[in-house]
């Protein structure tokens, strides 16, 4: 008796109670009394969240694929009597219902919406399976596709799409990697390029600077060793017997050479010959007015000649150069022409010593 009359639920549990098979009220959790006999609790509902997975189903696509899905619900009882009374097993109620629910939804979607639309797809599910659960005292709270499996033959499928995707964006890759190396190589010749021929350009002009400037000063080098050349003959007053002489220094290098065996006298040598044998002809050419001429200025016509610590100006190792200028003038007074030597010292009668020929107009030293 005692045993019949107190009753316990546990916590998250609600009793229902029936006297002589009507519903009679609900326990709820802890210690409850009853009527032995009289009243008994029928049912023992779980009021918390609950999870039922559901085993997979064929689903037909909108592409006419046959795919597989398997779908996991969670739910909890709001309303004991409702569960209890307004359904006769919620669970496969809520079972059938997630199923035709299901097929209506993808059966409006291809392959490839029903793969990448699991959210749209959860969401429909809830909003149908929450208004439908309502009235039997159940709330819907979360619906999650567990697993979608197409036909061996479109998974085969799939992944050779996949796996030509894939080639085709690692060539994809692979042809703009290219493509962007041979522009910076390109860009990289070019640029090379425009900094060789830059450089060769700038070389070329520094080049053609040098060889200018070169040019110019060798030129003026040789118009002033020309100009020196062509003054110091002037100022030296060559007469006849200074180019006899020199005639008579080329003969030996004309005939220089073992395998000269025969040469020939140039015409003006014999000339030179004669104007050395006798002082009264001339040779053509030799000017007569043996003064000196200037045609261009080289500076002082005096030797500027370093001063020395004498007290006549001029140091010891400037004497014979003093001498030489003393005897060249006494040799171009008139009427008083000296013989002279080849050595240049007045009174000896060497080959090329000539005496008085005894005319007044010829030079001096003739």
């Amino acid at each position: 008796m005692l045993a019949k009359t107190v009753r316990i639920v546990p916590q998250a549990r609600a009793g229902i109670v029936e006297r002589f098979g009507k519903y009679k009220g609900t326990l709820p959790a802890g210690l409850n009394i009853v009527v032995p006999f009289i009243d008994k609790v029928r049912y023992l509902i779980d009021l918390r969240e609950q999870v039922v997975s559901f085993p997979p189903q064929p689903v037909i696509t909108e592409d006419n694929l046959v795919v597989s899905i398997d779908t996991v619900i969670y739910f909890q009882v709001t309303d004991p009597v409702a569960a209890t009374y307004e359904i006769a097993n919620y669970i496969q109620a809520i079972e059938q219902l997630t199923m035709t629910t299901l097929r209506n939804i993808v059966g409006g979607m291809d392959l490839e919406e029903t793969l990448t639309s699991r959210d749209s797809i959860n969401t429909g599910l809830r909003g149908v399976l929450d208004e439908a659960t309502g009235k039997w005292g159940i709330r819907v709270n979360r619906v999650e596709l567990k697993g979608i499996d197409p036909p061996p033959s479109i998974k085969d499928a799939m992944e050779k799409q996949m796996r030509a995707d894939r080639d085709k964006r690692a060539l994809i890759l692979s042809a703009e990697g290219q493509r962007q190396s041979a522009i910076l190589t390109a860009e990289g010749n070019k640029q090379s390029q425009i900094l060789n021929a830059e450089g060769d350009r700038e070389s070329q002009i520094l080049r053609a600077q040098a060889d200018r400037e070169a040019a110019i000063l060798r030129a003026q080098g040789e118009g002033q060793a020309i100009q020196t050349v062509f003054q110091a003959i002037h100022d030296g007053q060559p007469d006849q017997s200074l180019l006899a002489y020199q005639y008579l220094q080329m003969m030996p290098k004309i005939a220089e050479g073992s395998a000269n065996k025969v040469w020939v006298i140039p015409s003006e040598i014999t000339k030179a010959m004669e104007g050395l044998g006798s002082s009264i002809h001339e040779i053509a050419g030799i000017p007569r007015d043996a003064s000196p001429r200037k045609r261009v200025d080289m500076g002082p016509s005096e030797p500027q000649l370093p001063r020395g610590s004498d007290d006549d100006g001029t140091s010891a190792t400037n004497e014979a150069v003093q001498r030489a200028i003393a005897e060249a003038e006494i040799a171009a007074s008139p009427g008083k022409l000296r013989p002279t030597t080849s050595e240049g010292t007045p009174g000896s009668d060497g080959p090329l010593g000539l005496g008085d020929t005894g005319d007044p107009e010829a030079p001096a030293g003739q």
